[in-house]
């Protein structure tokens, strides 16, 4: 399970966007890296063409890159910066137990929802 998700919501805490917050809009585990909603601005130059209608597409974009997910921290119901920790619960669905992790901040103990 992992420690950040897709439609979190982080804060910066290091680097040139350090402060800011924003929902998370994608992850990307393998590299270890979140592309974060208005952080992380990058100009992209894409090449001028026309489609079908003649309307000229490309030019200089400003888009978010990708960042380290050292580099952001899970925003907890007090609007803080929180350290992720999991615990372990028994649910009951269907008469069946099953066990099921839930992401809980560090210091309050108490359930992260998005």
């Amino acid at each position: 399970m992992a420690k950040i998700k897709k439609g979190d919501l982080v804060q910066v805490i290091a680097g040139r966007d350090k402060g800011l917050q924003g929902r998370v809009l994608r992850v990307f585990p393998k590299d270890d890296r979140v592309i974060v909603e208005g952080v992380q601005r990058v100009k992209k130059h894409t090449r001028v063409a026309t489609n079908e209608r003649g309307v000229a597409t490309g030019g200089i974009e400003t888009v978010e890159a990708p960042i380290h997910v050292s580099n952001v921290a899970l925003v907890g119901p007090d609007k803080k910066p929180v350290r992720v920790g999991f615990r372990e619960v028994e649910v009951e669905r269907n008469g069946r137990k099953k066990i099921v992790r839930e992401r809980i901040g560090r210091k309050a103990g108490k359930e992260i929802e998005l």
